[in-house]
Parts: structure tokens; C-alpha cells; sequence
């Protein structure tokens, strides 16, 4: 209950329900709301998730009708309208955060959604984060208070990826709606254990404080870092390291791109700088070796093998001491 207050004031909503992951949450919505009757859904918003888990997959195993509308480029509100029918049970909106669509597109918000229909718009953020990321020089993500401000009746979205907590499924939205969410037997089967709880409250409790968030908020430290601090902390890195391995391998300083998720933000790139390692002669079984030795450390240390080199991307890296301990056994 004190969670639910404390997602309340933070995005707005009269009420919230907590489960083990947002591909619950989705689930229990529809199972709860639409079981045995339609729902509609944009082509393009059909998306398939981690592990091959897929919109419409989940919708038949929850007992709804999926209604396709639109098509994979473009979809007009007169879509979903023409489509309503007597067994229509919700609208729905899917936020296509691991991949992107661009050109000649058409998309229907939820507000527009809100406003031309009484049936329920549920919409699956996936990866929403409860702030404007524009503010820290990141891309904007949708917000779950943005979506209930336009008109949203239920939002769900993870607690981990961007909000940086642990692995949960949020559902925020009408208080009515989410009485019928916490009275369905699968609600038990789906919900989050102890230990997931007390994280995610200690991760939104930090949202509390907006103005301490980009240094006390793990993720978002690590999404904020500028490229210069990364390169210094490279250049400080390397001497001891080529002292160690330099006579195999030639030590740069090169810079990067990281890239900030698959699940979200998958095709933002955050420019950094990484230590690479080349073998002076060539081998590139060296450089499989060096990796997997790393790996077999008591704390794995993992680079990718690219462009003949092995790269160790710095930009979450704050434990540098601990990192050179084991580099230069």
C-alpha cells in the first residue's frame, strides 16, 4: 500500500498495482479487463519482447481477440473507431521501445484515443521512465504521468530498465480499474516477492528528490556521464596497463559509442571512450584468450572483440581500483 501511495504522487495516478515484470503486467490488464472479448491493437505496435514473448502471444493467453488495425507504417484514429464493436473491451497502445520506425508514419496517441472513445485505453509503456530524460541531454522516453494526464486509463511499464530498480511490473491508473486488477486470480501468481518490493521502494524514493537524482540514481549516473570524464579516466587507466601488457598488446585510448539498451533506446548511441588492446602481432587468438581470461576472473571483467581489438567501454565503470587489482594480476 505504501508503494502504491508513493507511485501515486510520483506519476499522478489514483491508484497502482505491483507485479514480478511489465510482461505480467500486460498480461493481468488484459486477462482482468478483456478476457473473451476484443481488443485493439495497431499493426505496428505489435511488438515482440526479450526471450521471442510477443504482443498478440500474450493476448491469446490472457483470452482476448486481438483486432489488428492500421498497417505497419501508418494507423489513423478512424481505424480504431471503425473497428469498435459490442465485444470491444479496450484500446490499446504499445510504445515500440526496442525498435523504431521511420519515414512515411502515422501514429495515434493515447489522448487522441481518450477523447474519441468511452472504452478503456490501456497503454504499455515497457521501458517508461517516471522523468523527461531531455533534461540530461538523453533521448525523451514517454512518461506514465504524461499518458494518464492524456487521458490514459491504465499505464504499465517496468521497474527496472530506465527507472533503474529492480526487475517489476508497474500498473498505475483509475482506482476502479485497478481494484478489478487486484481481485483476479492471477494477480497472486504474478506478484512481486519481498525483496523486489523493498528495492523498488528505495529506487523511487529517490525520485522524491529530483535534484540529487543524476548522482544517487545508479542508471542514471551511468546514462549521464560526459565522454571528456570517461577519456580521462581512460588515460589515467592506461600506463599501468601497458606496463602489463604492453609487450603483446598495443594500448589505445579510442573512442565509442555505448549503447544505452536493447529493450530500450536500442538505436541511441552515448559517445565515451574505451581501452583497447591489439596484439603487435596480429594473432587474434590473443585477443580471444586475453577475453576469456577476463572473463574467468573472481569478478568477470567483459569487452567486446571488434575491429581486431578487445574494448573495454569505461562508461560504467567507478570502481577503478578494483578493476586494476584484478586486470594486473
Amino acid at each position: 500500500r505504501a508503494l502504491a501511495e508513493l507511485l501515486c504522487e510520483l506519476t499522478g495516478a489514483e491508484d497502482a498495482c505491483i507485479v514480478n515484470n511489465n510482461a505480467a503486467a500486460v498480461l493481468l490488464m488484459l486477462a482482468a479487463l478483456g478476457a473473451g472479448k476484443e481488443v485493439i491493437v495497431s499493426r505496428g505496435e505489435l511488438v515482440e519482447i526479450g526471450g521471442a514473448f510477443r504482443i498478440p502471444d500474450v493476448m491469446r493467453q490472457a483470452g482476448c481477440q486481438l483486432v489488428e488495425v492500421g498497417t505497419t507504417n501508418r494507423t489513423h484514429l478512424r481505424d480504431y473507431l471503425d473497428a469498435v464493436g459490442e465485444q470491444t473491451a479496450l484500446l490499446m497502445k504499445v510504445h515500440t521501445s526496442n525498435y523504431q520506425i521511420e519515414g512515411f508514419t502515422k501514429a495515434v496517441d493515447a489522448a487522441e484515443l481518450a477523447q474519441a472513445s468511452t472504452l478503456p485505453v490501456i497503454v504499455d509503456l515497457g521501458s517508461g521512465s517516471l522523468i523527461d530524460l531531455s533534461h540530461y541531454g538523453l533521448p525523451k522516453e514517454p512518461m506514465p504521468q504524461e499518458a494518464l494526464a492524456a487521458g490514459a486509463s491504465l499505464v504499465s511499464f517496468s521497474g527496472d530498465k530506465l527507472p533503474g530498480g529492480p526487475q517489476a511490473g508497474i500498473i498505475v491508473g483509475k482506482k476502479s480499474l485497478i481494484a478489478a486488477l487486484q481481485k483476479h486470480p492471477l494477480k497472486r501468481a504474478l506478484r512481486a516477492d519481498k525483496m523486489t518490493l523493498a528495492a523498488l521502494d528505495a529506487t523511487l524514493r529517490l525520485y522524491l528528490h529530483p535534484e540529487k537524482l543524476a548522482q544517487r540514481l545508479p542508471t542514471l549516473r551511468l546514462l549521464t556521464r560526459q565522454a571528456s570524464d570517461i577519456n580521462e579516466q581512460a588515460q589515467r587507466l592506461r600506463p599501468a596497463l601497458e606496463t602489463r601488457y604492453g609487450d603483446e598488446f598495443q594500448i589505445d585510448v579510442m573512442p565509442c559509442l555505448s549503447q544505452i539498451g536493447s529493450g530500450s533506446l536500442p538505436v541511441d548511441r552515448l559517445p565515451g571512450a574505451a581501452l583497447t588492446f591489439t596484439p603487435r602481432d596480429g594473432r587474434g587468438s590473443r585477443l580471444e584468450a586475453l577475453a576469456a581470461r577476463w572473463r574467468r576472473l573472481p569478478v568477470p571483467v567483459i569487452g567486446r572483440v571488434g575491429d581486431g581489438r578487445l574494448w573495454l567501454d569505461l562508461r560504467c565503470l567507478e570502481d577503478e581500483a578494483g578493476l586494476m587489482e584484478m586486470l594486473l594480476q
